[in-house]
């Protein structure tokens, strides 16, 4: 009953910039932390940003400083700026609502980054 859907991404040119979105509906419970996650052809799944209730964000190490996670306006909603983009950052991104003890997962949304 759950649905995450996710929009934005793209193909970009290295230095460029996409936005991401991820909006749950159907949820009984709202969820107090979002992730994001991206995975990249033959890597594993990869931890990329993390908020935890209103603000309080975490960025993997490979993305700080140009990546940015906010909350949307949207109940249970979530965006992902992302900066500067590089061909290292091209994966599939995944957003991740924990609800209800149940975790829930976006279709995946393709990022492609040429040099």
């Amino acid at each position: 009953q759950v649905q995450l859907v996710e929009s934005g991404g793209g193909s970009v040119q290295a230095g460029e910039s996409l936005r991401l979105s991820c909006v749950a509906s159907g949820s009984l419970y709202n969820s107090n932390v979002i992730y994001w996650f991206r995975q990249a052809p033959g890597k594993q799944r990869e931890l990329v940003a993390s908020i935890i209730g209103e603000d309080a964000a975490g960025y993997t190490e490979a993305v700080s400083g140009r990546f940015a996670i906010s909350r949307g306006h949207a109940k249970n909603s979530v965006i992902l700026q992302m900066n500067s983009l590089r061909p290292e950052d091209t994966a599939l991104y995944y957003c991740q609502f924990p609800i209800g003890g149940q975790d829930y997962w976006g279709q995946g949304i393709q990022v492609t980054v040429s040099s």
